[in-house]
């Protein structure tokens, strides 16, 4: 399967239509990781650089993972996952998102960013070996 890439201004009115589109292109109905790992992803960026900041969304799919990049353009602007206290409104979505995922990170290029993330590829359920055999990068 050929990679997704997607470009565009990160709103919050853009997140629902980027769950969509990356859920087709895999051809799951409903992925529910997924569109977490997605939604978080993006709304991060909307939250601490602000509503219109170009970002480019990947999909890569193979070696059993289904991989999230999102690229921004400020590299000092890094994640970082921390507890929030139970009356904290925020702070909770990199938690959700490192439960949910196998791994994830960060690279860092020349005045970019990138946040990834891996999950299972498939939906739940499906084993290792229906996947493809090679993660495109």
């Amino acid at each position: 399967m050929l990679p997704l890439t997607l470009e565009l201004l990160a709103t919050a009115k853009a997140v629902p239509d980027v769950r969509r589109a990356v859920c087709e292109h895999l051809g799951d109905a409903f992925r529910p990781d997924l569109e977490l790992c997605v939604s978080e992803l993006l709304t991060n960026v909307i939250r601490h650089l602000g509503e219109g900041v170009p970002v480019t969304v990947r999909v890569l799919h193979g070696q059993g993972r289904t991989r999230v990049e999102i690229t921004d353009p400020d590299p000092r602007a890094l994640p970082v996952l921390r507890v929030a206290a139970g009356d904290d409104e925020g702070g909770r979505g990199l938690a959700l998102l490192d439960a949910v995922t196998l791994r994830w990170g960060v690279d860092q290029g020349p005045g970019t960013k990138t946040v990834w993330c891996e999950l299972p590829q498939g939906p739940p359920g499906r084993s290792p070996s229906q996947t493809d055999s090679s993660l495109v990068q």
